[in-house]
């Protein structure tokens, strides 16, 4: 059995068993090691994917459950331009170990998608269930908010 679903705008088959973690289809299938895994029961945040523009945790859906389009941290950008959130994160060094990043930008880019200039309270809850080892909080909300900024035309940076 063959279950297609649409990733980073394209159309893909994947023939997985339906019950797979979508993060192991997105990883070994189809060659999108942008998403990490980390803790396998959806605590870190590494996995973090958007499923029709809701960030979700890869590790907890299985691929016969994908109600939608799945980007990924690869699709998030245009060609070869980076996003303004990912422009941000680069201005402002937020990786350090690098590891959790990709969840990180997810869970952000939903968070932008839903509220355009969130403050300081918004940012800690909805990125409170992404974990950073090295402690960069500060910085990742910096970015966020220097993205914000970007994407409602005013200047970043």
């Amino acid at each position: 059995m063959s279950v297609s679903l649409t990733v980073n705008g394209t159309v893909r088959q994947s023939s997985l068993d339906p019950e797979t973690p979508l993060l192991w289809v997105l990883r070994d299938e189809f060659g999108l090691t942008g998403t990490k895994f980390g803790c396998g029961v959806a605590a870190c945040g590494a996995c973090t994917v958007h499923i029709d523009g809701e960030a979700v945790r890869a590790c907890q859906i299985a691929l016969g459950d994908v109600w939608g389009p799945v980007t990924t941290i690869e699709g998030l950008s245009q060609g070869y331009t980076l996003a303004p959130l990912q422009q941000a994160w680069v201005r402002h060094q937020v990786a350090q170990c690098g590891f959790c990043q990709s969840g990180q930008i997810m869970q952000a880019a939903e968070l932008l998608a839903q509220n355009p200039a969130p403050t300081d309270a918004e940012i800690d809850e909805a990125m409170a269930g992404n974990l950073c080892r090295c402690g960069t909080y500060s910085v990742i909300r910096a970015a966020i908010h220097d993205a914000a900024r970007a994407l409602n035309g005013g200047s970043a940076g």
